[in-house]
């Protein structure tokens, strides 16, 4: 089974990207599932539900969130109603949703889960790796496991990796919005990359207005990232090769795919 990972999708451009893009690339690599990073889809923070249709009306069969996940306080109106929206399954507070589900593609079982990372991070969260430990010991088992953890190190990403080495499909990061170059199959099966990318603004920082960037990092100001509206737009993503039977990945290739 074919699975592509879309990158954290960045506004306006990156939901864009998607609709006129996505169709091109599943027929391209023959895809069957598709995942996307939701949590910086209306403008560049959080999630309504107006986008989140959108998305799935687009051809996305999961959205999965991060550390944006309660930007926008409407997203507690209908995340409990939204049946492929997976927020971060190791939360402290008592959030609505699901951080993990199934889903079913002609009789094969699918879990998507969605991990928040702990390092340099400032959501304080329960463990990642207990999280997943406690899921996958009470959890309904599946043909293929996909998670994609939203953190800011890539240290933590690829500890966390080798801890369930054979024991899922795949380890997608996400977060930094920077396609890294370490896309590879595990010891024991397990795809991993550090950082998938984002899906937005090709000719800014991290799928933003440069100037606002800038302003806040290097100069100190209380500037908001702002994701234009129009511009050159990139689309990161993987495929993952998922062996139904053995629950592990026979491949994982990356996609960067920039607009002339």
């Amino acid at each position: 089974m074919k699975i592509l990972f879309i990158g954290d999708i960045v506004g306006k451009v990156g939901r864009r990207m998607i609709k006129e893009k996505l169709p091109y690339f599943i027929k391209k690599y023959d895809i069957d599932f598709v995942i996307a990073n939701g949590e910086n889809v209306t403008h560049g923070k959080g999630l309504i539900k107006h986008h989140y249709d959108e998305l799935v009306d687009a051809g996305v069969d999961v959205i999965t969130l991060g550390n944006h996940y309660n930007s926008k306080n409407e997203i507690t109106r209908y995340i409990d109603r939204a049946d492929r929206l997976i927020r971060p399954i190791n939360l402290r507070e008592n959030f609505p949703g699901e951080g993990s589900a199934l889903f079913d593609l002609d009789g094969v079982s699918i879990r998507i889960t969605n991990v928040l990372g702990s390092a340099f991070m400032k959501e304080e969260v329960n463990s990642p790796y207990l999280a997943t430990l406690e899921l996958l010991e009470s959890a309904e088992p599946s043909n293929i496991h996909i998670i994609d953890f939203h953190g800011e190190a890539t240290g933590e990403k690829q500890s966390y990796a080798y801890a369930f080495d054979g024991k899922v499909t795949a380890v997608l990061g996400t977060h930094t919005h920077v396609q890294t170059n370490d896309a590879t199959i595990l010891e024991k099966g397990t795809a991993f990359i550090s950082d998938v990318g984002m899906t937005g603004f090709a000719d800014g920082i991290l799928g933003f207005d440069k100037d606002s960037v800038i302003r806040k990092n290097m100069y100190g100001e209380n500037s908001r990232f702002t994701p234009p509206d129009e511009g050159r737009g990139l689309l990161s993503a993987v495929v993952v090769d998922a062996d139904e039977r053995s629950g592990l990945a026979k491949q994982i290739f990356t996609i960067y795919f920039v607009e002339e």
